[in-house]
């Protein structure tokens, strides 16, 4: 196998791993401004999204 496809096969795998973690990020932060609703033996708790 060439240099220049093992540096395309590098490249790929960074962007691949870039995109992966951007999409992880964006799930985590629409995860954090969704409104959450817990019952417990307190009774209930509601946390706002946060902005």
């Amino acid at each position: 196998m060439s240099r220049n496809a093992l540096y395309a096969i590098i490249a790929v795998l960074v962007v691949g791993g870039g995109v992966f973690a951007y999409q992880s990020y964006q799930a985590h932060e629409e995860k954090e401004r969704s409104l959450q609703i817990q019952v417990g033996p307190n009774g209930v708790k509601v946390d706002p999204p946060s902005r």
